[in-house]
């Protein structure tokens, strides 16, 4: 089952790939990752996306990156209420007719047209990954030129209690 882990890292140099080597060497798959600095000067939040097959593994998971010398809290925020989304730029083919289609495809999705060519459109889509898979599925007749995704970010919506699996508060 997918699992979101956010995780709070000091930015520093080589701090991403410790961890995704980490994540490699204990075969861990990756579905997504985003990271980028945070509220706090010196933090950044760091949010998997992550298949693991059992509660064992979880666990497992969360001790690694509790090891991890930079990462200062852990927290799975699976099954929690979060604000998720994810960026997709989608560059579709089409001429002028076909454009005037796309648009009112895009439209009920609240995607928006960020560049336009004459043989193409670059659409911006914001919102949870399921969105993101239907727009593109609806544009795939189009013809899909380029697709770049960020993967999903998220945090705890509101003020939730802080009790999903916090781990490693040395929090500097």
């Amino acid at each position: 089952m997918k699992r979101i882990i956010t995780a709070d890292v000091q930015n520093q140099s080589g701090v991403l790939n410790r961890i995704t080597g980490m994540l490699h060497k204990r075969q861990f798959n990756i579905d997504s990752i985003t990271v980028g600095k945070s509220e706090r000067p010196g933090i950044s939040k760091m949010t998997f996306v992550v298949e693991i097959s059992d509660d064992q593994k979880l666990e497992q998971l969360t001790k690694q990156l509790n090891k991890q010398i930079d990462v200062l809290k852990v927290k799975d925020i699976t099954d929690k209420a979060i604000v998720a989304r994810e960026l997709a730029l989608i560059k579709v083919g089409g001429n002028a007719q076909q454009q005037a289609e796309i648009q009112g495809v895009i439209n009920p999705f609240r995607a928006s047209v960020i560049d336009v060519s004459k043989d193409s459109l670059t659409i911006q889509v914001t919102g949870k990954t399921d969105k993101i898979e239907a727009l593109i599925a609806l544009l795939r007749p189009y013809g899909i030129k380029e697709l770049a995704r960020t993967g999903m970010t998220a945090f705890l919506r509101g003020n939730q209690p802080q009790e999903v699996t916090e781990i490693n508060s040395h929090l500097v």
